[in-house]
């Protein structure tokens, strides 16, 4: 009696097929082209004007160099990032910076999200004035809006102590740049004041995304304000909040003009990009700073993708391409 073997796929399974290459759309095709047409010079003259100094910064800080001896100038390889990395004021500068970014940008998501709102519900007659009275604090000069904030606190000159003096905690000498805590305050308050108004400008160009009808059709089902907010506006403007968080992380990780104008680093509110210019042009070690400002960029880059992978966001299908 004779028996006939099976086939060897018969036996072990057939092989799983090859995953088909998804086929992109004539239309997805143009719409690339046109983004590059459009993005290409900018993105082009961004890197020149960018690549140089990166480039430069990457050099510098693989030598000792120090312009008070310019002459004495001598290739250390990574010595100056082990330096920066083992020093214990780095790592300081790192969790202040860490602490401002997460302070200000949780309080400006939700504020934001907040004005976003009530500049897509208000009546067409008022909306653009409302916009513009919203967008004020982001017009006015970083610089020129940490001084006003560190005039309205200042002991002597600030009008906060006198009209705040029925507050616990505040009185006519209280110094609110002189110790940590305080003076973080004020520089989260002055960061929230500032750049909220882009946040908000950001998400509602989300919320314009978000389909009508499906509100409608949520409303009609029964669902609460709460429900039509988790399960239809915020998954819909995923996009825009991703984006809005994004650029205000960035942002906020390389704060400086609040921390020069204020405290000058003082009371241990020194950042990473205090901490470079300090380096850099204070003490004019140029490879220290070079080393600090590179390790600030590349935390710069590590954040971004984060960010990016972390939302996973399909950006055709935010924007109706199917």
């Amino acid at each position: 009696m004779t028996t006939t073997q099976a086939p060897t796929g018969a036996r072990t399974g057939a092989s799983a097929p090859a995953p088909v290459k998804k086929q992109v759309s004539d239309r997805a095709k143009a719409e690339r082209k046109l983004g590059w047409m459009l993005a290409g010079p900018a993105m082009a003259v961004m890197l020149l004007v960018t690549a140089y100094p990166i480039a430069q910064a990457v050099y510098d800080s693989l030598f000792d160099y120090r312009l008070t001896d310019p002459e004495n100038r001598s290739f250390t390889g990574l010595s100056n990032y082990v330096v920066v990395l083992t020093d214990q004021l780095w790592w300081q500068s790192v969790g202040v910076t860490l602490l401002i970014t997460l302070i200000t940008v949780a309080v400006e998501l939700v504020l934001g999200f907040a004005l976003a709102m009530v500049m897509n519900k208000a009546l067409k007659a008022i909306r653009p004035f409302l916009r513009a009275v919203i967008l004020i604090p982001y017009a006015v000069i970083t610089v020129v809006s940490a001084f006003a904030w560190q005039f309205a606190f200042d002991i002597n000159t600030g009008f906060v102590n006198s009209w705040f003096a029925w507050l616990p905690g505040v009185s006519a000498e209280t110094d609110w740049f002189g110790d940590f805590g305080t003076s973080l305050f004020v520089i989260c308050l002055a960061e929230i004041w500032k750049t909220t108004p882009f946040i908000s400008l950001l998400l509602l160009a989300g919320l314009a995304q978000v389909p009508e009808v499906l509100q409608e059709a949520a409303q009609v089902d029964g669902a609460t304000w709460w429900q039509r907010m988790r399960r239809v506006t915020i998954p819909n403007m995923k996009a825009a909040i991703m984006v809005a968080l994004l650029f205000r992380t960035l942002d906020a990780f390389r704060v400086f003009d609040s921390i020069f104008v204020m405290t000058a680093g003082a009371n241990g509110t020194e950042t990473v990009s205090f901490l470079a210019y300090r380096q850099t042009i204070s003490r004019l070690e140029i490879g220290l700073g070079s080393a600090v400002s590179v390790l600030l960029f590349l935390a710069v880059v590590l954040i971004a993708f984060i960010f990016i992978k972390g939302f996973k966001v399909d950006l055709s299908q935010a924007r109706g391409d199917g």
